[in-house]
């Protein structure tokens, strides 16, 4: 099964119903639930969603919502060698270079990102979900 990589900005996509890139999110994650794909996603990522989504809903919802969530995912852990990494690395945006790492770590066949240029040296090949989905 192929491991695709998700970065935060799609899964806030999702989660937050975010236009014009909610719907290519949906059928990605669609793909999960019906297992074609594993997605995968980096524990900074599900502690980022739920900071950003607890802004638009209660914190008890918030919850709920990634409690959902997260079976359609598996989440990766952030370890000390992908900070180090990134600390090392040319990315100019940290975040961006700890996601990489993680997804290089565990060996994703994919990254899938809604800002593409942010991971311009990446040895994974990087797609936006709508490339993947038509792919």
């Amino acid at each position: 099964m192929e491991k695709v990589f998700v970065d935060t900005n799609v899964v806030i996509d999702l989660l937050a119903r975010r236009e014009p890139s909610y719907r290519d999110a949906q059928q990605l994650f669609t793909l999960s639930d019906q297992k074609q794909i594993q997605l995968q996603i980096s524990s900074l990522t599900f502690a980022n969603a739920y900071y950003s989504i607890a802004n638009h809903y209660k914190a008890v919802d918030a919850k709920k919502f990634l409690l959902k969530f997260k079976v359609l995912v598996k989440i990766l852990p952030l370890e000390e060698k992908a900070i180090e990494l990134a600390l090392a690395s040319d990315f100019s945006d940290f975040e961006d270079g700890l996601q990489y790492f993680v997804a290089m770590d565990f060996q994703s066949d994919i990254i899938i990102t809604r800002n593409k240029k942010d991971f311009k040296n990446s040895k994974i090949p990087v797609l936006t979900a709508g490339e993947y989905l038509n792919k």
